[in-house]
């Protein structure tokens, strides 16, 4: 529910979702903002453990990102809620847990020349976890590993077209 609705779902929407009295959820949770806090620690512990489990600082940098956002997209709603919902992940948590290993995975790819170094590495791996998040948080038209190619490639070639459509107009060669 706090993923697909966000700022609009009351503890009222979480307990009918779960199928439990109102009462049940605020036994576990006093308020709104506990239940989100709770959420954006398991978003962090799980994109943590199931990024050190890829083992993405062990293959090579393409692999690496398709591990990367392998196991982001299987942590799932929870990531989304952290990102759009959580004021503020425990900061020093985030960054060790899921920022620092995605950090040294774009900047060996940009050490490497497999990923562009003209965009500073903060910037691409928002661009990285927005990408994530937004595609969890739209209707799911493709299964897990597509999702994943669909991120990946996104990400690392970017919106271009694979090969130039017989429609697009080409450019005027430089003149001399």
């Amino acid at each position: 529910m706090l993923a697909t609705r966000g700022g609009d779902t009351s503890m009222s929407d979480v307990a009918a979702a779960a199928g439990v009295a109102r009462a049940t959820v605020y036994r576990y949770f006093p308020n709104r903002q506990a239940l989100l806090d709770e959420l954006g620690e398991l978003a962090v512990r799980e994109a943590g453990d199931r990024l050190v489990a890829a083992r993405i600082d062990a293959v090579p940098v393409h692999e690496g990102i398709t591990r990367a956002v392998r196991a982001l997209v299987e942590v799932g709603n929870p990531l989304v809620v952290l990102v759009r919902e959580a004021p503020a992940p425990d900061s020093e948590a985030f960054e060790d847990r899921v920022a620092s290993p995605l950090r040294r995975l774009v900047e060996a790819g940009q050490s490497s020349g497999d990923i562009r170094d003209d965009i500073p590495g903060p910037w691409l791996i928002d661009v990285l976890v927005g990408l994530v998040v937004s595609v969890l948080s739209s209707p799911r038209t493709l299964g897990r590993e597509d999702t994943v190619a669909a991120i990946t490639s996104l990400f690392l070639d970017g919106a271009h077209p694979r090969r130039p459509s017989p429609s697009s107009p080409r450019e005027a060669p430089e003149a001399q």
